[in-house]
């Protein structure tokens, strides 16, 4: 096979590969190669390009005995640096009467890595969030068995702990399986169409009672013609009730949480008219140094605060799922002492 076709062949090859000859020359690179290791590599010695030893010996096992080989390379040091996969084969050229090379190729692994990581860390969060209402319920039903069987007036007060418990735990698997759907149809776009200021008159209907037992007050301000977006009708019910809900927790008491909504004839971001609904709260704020990770899962601005007023971790996740979900985007907005402002910004 003439060196032009060996080059066609690596530049229809995706990933980085390199061919090294029975002299362990490298003889060819493909540009995807030759950005990661160097410009310069072709026609050197493979040892002085790749120097890892165990990538080393996998080549001269290649060439020594022609068969298949596998390694694994580090290009840094950094701990975030994922190793790639690395794939030795021994191929001969049918009729050239030359001898074969070895192609070896390079596989980044760092997606698989992340979501490996990611996949461990998810749950090691929920086994942490249940193992503290399961724990709490698992002393109490031990205490109520022997120390306070028959003491009427800790039986009372344990039950309505256990009956909290068990609540925070059917909050947790709700929010975890609401997520998991949200997720599942991500990128499915939705068909319906709502109009958003009867949405939110209901939404803050449905909330009107909590928010009386808090002392804090509703308001929503819109256009009076309706503003109809692509959405589906549940899904974005459950977003404005957790940023709602949030606001009426988190606000305090005798402040208020207001509703608006704006129209824009054109978003620069989303390159379409646009629906922008504002909740704002006038609370302590949030740290500007959690903004950033206030959407991630499990993830708490203040961690004892949440908990104590049954917050899952979930709520902003799965809210900004949803908005993904709806081609739009969610911003938060807060200083310390100012409240909060979350914008929901979606395409009419």
């Amino acid at each position: 096979m003439p060196e032009t076709a060996l080059d066609v062949l690596l530049r229809a090859t995706p990933l980085p590969t390199v061919i090294i000859d029975e002299a362990e020359r490298i003889v060819a690179a493909n540009a995807e190669a030759l950005k990661m290791f160097s410009a310069e590599m072709v026609g050197r010695h493979f040892a002085t390009v790749l120097r890892q030893p165990q990538v080393i010996a996998a080549i001269e096992a290649t060439l020594a005995d022609h068969g298949e080989h596998l390694s694994r390379h580090k290009l840094g040091s950094a701990a975030k640096d994922a190793p790639l996969d690395v794939t030795c084969r021994y191929i001969e050229i049918a009729g050239s009467g030359q001898p074969g090379v070895a192609v070896v190729s390079f596989q980044d692994r760092a997606d698989m890595e992340q979501a490996g990581q990611m996949r461990r860390d998810f749950v090691a969060n929920v086994s942490h969030e249940l193992r503290t209402p399961l724990t709490a319920l698992i002393g109490f039903i031990e205490t109520l068995r022997g120390p306070a069987r028959d003491d009427a007036e800790a039986r009372d007060r344990f039950l309505t702990i256990m009956e909290q418990e068990a609540g925070r735990m059917n909050r947790l698997v709700g929010d975890l399986l609401s997520l998991s759907r949200v997720e599942a149809e991500e990128r499915v776009r939705p068909t319906g169409r709502v109009d958003l200021l009867p949405l939110l008159n209901s939404t803050l209907s449905s909330l009107r009672p909590l928010a009386d037992s808090n002392g804090v007050k509703l308001m929503v301000d819109g256009p009076k013609e309706p503003v109809i977006v692509p959405a589906d009708e549940d899904q974005l019910r459950q977003v404005f009730t957790n940023l709602v809900e949030n606001g009426i927790k988190y606000g305090g008491s005798g402040k208020e949480v207001s509703l608006t909504i704006e129209l824009c004839e054109r978003d620069a971001a989303l390159r379409a008219p646009t629906a922008k609904i504002t909740v704002r709260d006038k609370g302590p704020g949030i740290d500007p140094i959690h903004l950033p990770r206030l959407t991630e899962r499990f993830y708490r601005g203040d961690n004892h605060r949440s908990r104590r007023l049954g917050g899952t971790g979930l709520g902003l996740a799965i809210a900004k799922h949803i908005v993904n979900r709806h081609r739009g985007r969610m911003k938060v907005e807060s200083e310390q002492g100012q409240g909060a402002t979350f914008t929901v910004i979606l395409p009419r």
